[in-house]
């Protein structure tokens, strides 16, 4: 089966910083495939981890049989505008931990969601 690397990237993901007790690092997850994670000592190892489990997933499900899960509609996109100290701080931040500013924000948010109580 042949996967480009922009169907599997067309799967929603969430990732967070795992807890000492569960080994450190980031895990990554896919809601639209169950089951489906993996992990990383950075967001960017796993993210690049997270792919080969989503390659793995969809070679598995074309092995048996299975329906193919079809991605969600999220786009994984948009545009948000920040003052230049909230900026400037979470570039600093960024750098201090050695990910992009993306993949730093991508994680606070992640975190914050995890966090959040309904009620």
């Amino acid at each position: 089966m042949n996967l480009d690397q922009q169907r599997i990237d067309s799967y929603p993901l969430t990732i967070r910083r795992l807890s000492a007790e569960d080994g450190g690092g980031f895990a990554v997850e896919y809601p639209d495939l169950p089951g489906c994670l993996s992990d990383g000592s950075t967001p960017e190892e796993a993210l690049v981890n997270g792919r080969d489990a989503v390659k793995a997933y969809l070679t598995s499900c074309a092995a048996h049989g299975d329906p193919m899960p079809r991605p969600s509609d999220a786009s994984g996109q948009w545009r948000q505008r920040v003052p230049r100290s909230l900026h400037a701080r979470l570039t600093a931040r960024a750098r201090q931990e050695g990910v992009s500013l993306n993949a730093l924000v991508t994680e606070m948010i992640a975190e914050g969601l995890g966090k959040r109580t309904v009620g």
